[in-house]
């Protein structure tokens, strides 16, 4: 039975209806997440709201604060969602590593003979251009891919995502090129939701104070007031200040990867394109379709055809046959001198060893090689039979 993407999935990725969904593998977060900003909101319209709608001489502007605080709890659950439940922009694997990028390299000698053998090698990084100017790029032994500009190998997700920020673990994903825009979003309307609340609760107090005339008894009469002040001012400083970090990165076109990474190094950031255009470019641009299709089935992959030899491969594999036997031939040729010689010191007066006039004479220089091994068998050919049967009867 087919298999569908994210039930192979080789990331650490957890799925949801059927993979339409996708989350980080620390997405148990999002529920801790979940009851921060649901627990106080509830506690805000229970207590302070609905006695806020007494307070006015007319009950609308009470039941417009009790709208507006569902309607915007409602709006930062739904930006929660779409950070944390779709593609960050994950860059599909690759099943093999990239062939177009091998080199060649002879590596050291390490056979008998000496001969050296070629390797292949996969450089580290490669330079592509960006904005006219040069950038490298890293190999992802993981993904076995180079990753495009921007892009980087989240370990807890163990993926590569396009234009990395950072892994969040309160929304429990990455944050990435497809989901930064929503990320920033929430961030910043959660804390226009905590200064509201914080607001309507002051407002709410200082009802009280002029009821009752001193801050010990207002507080008294309405504690969930001062614990819903107090926890908003403290969330503020997180969400707030966030806010405004992220201000800044997108003002300068930066990641909170490459701010953390690369500020000691005062390098030229080669994406800025002005404040205006960096902010057009992250909440006015149409955001890419993922790149998986973790609903889809699996397709087997066509296997890749052999490669064709080229003229040049077949020549330097011709000529290196070529050299390889001449060497063999020129050992063998040597084996087989020294075995002669061997055994024309064991037999003393062989023929083969003598002149014509029977004078001891000295082999040349000359016999080395493959004319001694193609004479051999002739001279052993030639032999007398009688020599023959003298050795066999020593």
């Amino acid at each position: 039975m087919a298999k569908r993407v994210h039930q192979v999935w080789k990331g650490s990725n957890i799925f949801f209806l059927n993979g339409r969904l996708i989350f980080g593998p620390d997405a148990r977060s999002l529920i801790v997440t979940l009851l921060l900003i649901l627990v106080p909101v509830v506690i805000f319209c229970a207590f302070v709201v609905i006695n806020l709608i007494d307070e006015f001489p007319s009950n609308n502007p009470g039941y417009a604060i009790l709208a507006t605080t569902i309607i915007f709890t409602i709006y930062v659950l739904v930006l929660l969602l779409l950070t944390s439940a779709r593609d960050p922009g994950i860059v599909p694997r690759n099943s093999h590593p990239p062939e177009e990028e091998f080199c060649y390299e002879s590596s050291a000698p390490i056979e008998a003979g000496g001969r050296p053998t070629p390797s292949l090698q996969l450089p580290r990084t490669k330079e592509v251009t960006v904005n006219g100017l040069p950038v490298k790029v890293k190999y992802c032994d993981t993904c076995m891919l180079y990753r495009p500009p921007r892009c980087s190998h989240c370990s807890i997700c163990d993926n590569c995502v396009e234009r990395f920020d950072h892994h969040c673990p309160w929304v429990g994903q990455c944050i990435g090129k497809r989901n930064y825009r929503y990320f920033f979003l929430f961030v910043s309307s959660l804390a226009l939701l905590c200064i509201f609340v914080f607001s309507m609760s002051a407002v709410y107090m200082k009802f009280l104070l002029d009821d009752y005339g001193t801050v010990w008894k207002a507080m008294k009469e309405s504690p969930a007031s001062v614990v819903l002040m107090a926890y908003c001012f403290i969330a503020l400083w997180f969400v707030g200040g966030l806010t405004g970090f992220h201000l800044y990165l997108i003002g300068t076109n930066q990641t909170t990867y490459e701010n953390f990474r690369y500020r000691a190094d005062n390098r030229r950031n080669v994406y800025d394109q002005g404040c205006l255009n960096n902010f057009l470019e992250v909440f006015c641009t149409k955001i890419e379709p993922s790149r998986n299709n973790f609903h889809g089935y699996v397709q087997e992959k066509v296997p890749r055809p052999p490669k064709v030899p080229t003229r040049d491969a077949e020549a330097d594999d011709s000529g290196g046959s070529r050299r390889a036997k001449v060497e063999d031939d020129l050992e063998i040729g040597d084996d087989i001198l020294k075995l002669s010689q061997r055994r024309d010191f064991e037999e003393g007066g062989d023929v083969r060893s003598r002149g014509s006039d029977g004078l001891p004479r000295k082999s040349p220089d000359v016999e080395l090689g493959l004319g001694l091994e193609l004479q051999e068998p002739a001279s052993l050919s030639g032999r007398h039979p009688s020599s023959l049967g003298r050795r066999n009867g020593n």
